[in-house]
């Protein structure tokens, strides 16, 4: 009989930890939404409700507010015209209108710039804290919200490649263990991250809802948005959105995939819209919910950690990512990575070519366990 599997701790605090705050952090409930600066409006707006289908509640001649197929509050996706293409905020929903004050505190007392508007930053949304973190990311929280109608059960407005939920952000970041610190004593759980042998930890997957992420820390040049992902009910509906874009001869906006991901056990498809945000579509993670779940830790050499299968994956996934803007509307200066980079320690940038030694060639490289957890990328 195996012992129940814990929790691996998470690497130890570095020298240049961020100090955590005696105020208790917000109760972050998960990620809500995403405020992006686009430079054409119009092409924005056709790319993500003509093409991915995503539900328009509201819009003026500057903004355009949207929605997936379930949701019930006002949008999940903002899309504002601006000078330079950006994030302006990570928007969180937390519990009750009383985290707005946790928040405020938190943040104030790690010496971080914040605004408090209760009319809130943008419609459909009450009142909201937001807050230039200790990464430079634009951060929002808030509470009250506009409800509006859930579409989950209006079948005739489902299109074959229905995006039903906001799924999860990744951020970039030049010093991932820093961040991970930093992140958990916002609430976060880490779920799953990439390391080496030596302890290194090169990506952290983070938690708030009960799947695998709601935000991940990406190790480069930050900070930056990698993506924001949106959730399909299944992997056909992904085939459905790269048939559509192909009918369209879009199809240049795809990046990566499809493909099944190592990390998170989700089938993926990344495509970049008109202003190169990246934007990935994602289905069937697996659930997180238990206070035992196991830390998946993945070896930085096994190439399957990104791709399970599917084609090496593109320079540009790894090099390129969006600005984020401060409180001003700034694009906020990037501070570079210092640590080794992914892309340097993989050869072959995935693929299928295992860069571990003794691994060449073998077709035995599954998990192995040891009880009860699992130890991804190892030998058996």
């Amino acid at each position: 009989m195996t012992t129940p599997a814990q929790p691996e701790p998470s690497p130890a605090r570095p020298a240049n930890a961020i100090p955590t705050p005696t105020a208790p952090p917000p109760d972050i409930l998960r990620c809500a939404s995403m405020e992006l600066v686009v430079t054409d409006l119009a092409a924005s707006r056709a790319f993500y409700h003509d093409v991915l289908g995503l539900v328009i509640t509201e819009e003026d001649e500057q903004t355009v507010y949207l929605r997936s197929f379930e949701e019930f509050i006002h949008h999940n996706l903002v899309l504002r015209q601006g000078p330079v293409a950006a994030v302006a905020a990570f928007s969180y929903r937390v519990r009750s209108p009383e985290d707005l004050d946790r928040a405020v505190a938190f943040y104030t007392e790690l010496g971080c710039r914040v605004e408090r508007r209760p009319e809130g930053f943008s419609k459909g949304y009450g009142d909201s804290v937001r807050v230039e973190d200790p990464l430079g990311f634009p951060y929002e929280f808030f509470y009250d919200v506009k409800h509006v109608e859930r579409l989950a059960w209006r079948y005739d407005l489902h299109i074959p490649g229905a995006l039903v939920r906001l799924d999860h952000f990744n951020q970039v970041t030049p010093d991932v263990p820093r961040a991970i610190g930093y992140v958990e004593d916002l609430g976060f759980r880490v779920t799953e991250d990439i390391r080496d042998a030596e302890g290194t930890v090169y990506a952290a997957w983070m938690r708030r809802k009960p799947t695998v992420h709601d935000t991940a820390m990406t190790g480069g040049d930050g900070p930056r948005m990698h993506h924001v992902a949106f959730a399909t009910h299944e992997k056909h509906n992904i085939i459905a959105i790269c048939d559509k874009l192909g009918a369209l001869r879009l199809s240049n906006h795809i990046e990566r995939g499809p493909g099944r991901h190592g990390v998170s056990n989700a089938f993926y498809l990344y495509l970049r819209d008109p202003d190169g945000h990246r934007v990935e579509i994602y289905t069937q993670d697996y659930y997180t919910g238990d206070p035992d779940n196991p830390l998946v830790s993945w070896d930085v050499h096994d190439n399957q950690r990104r791709d399970w299968w599917g084609n090496p994956v593109v320079p540009s996934w790894y090099t390129e990512a969006s600005l984020v803007l401060d409180l001003d509307g700034n694009p906020q200066p990037l501070t570079s990575r210092t640590d080794d980079s992914e892309l340097e320690v993989t050869i072959g940038a995935d693929g299928f070519s295992y860069t571990r030694e003794g691994h060449e060639g073998k077709d035995h490289d599954m998990p192995s366990w040891k009880q009860g957890e699992y130890k991804l990328g190892h030998q058996l």
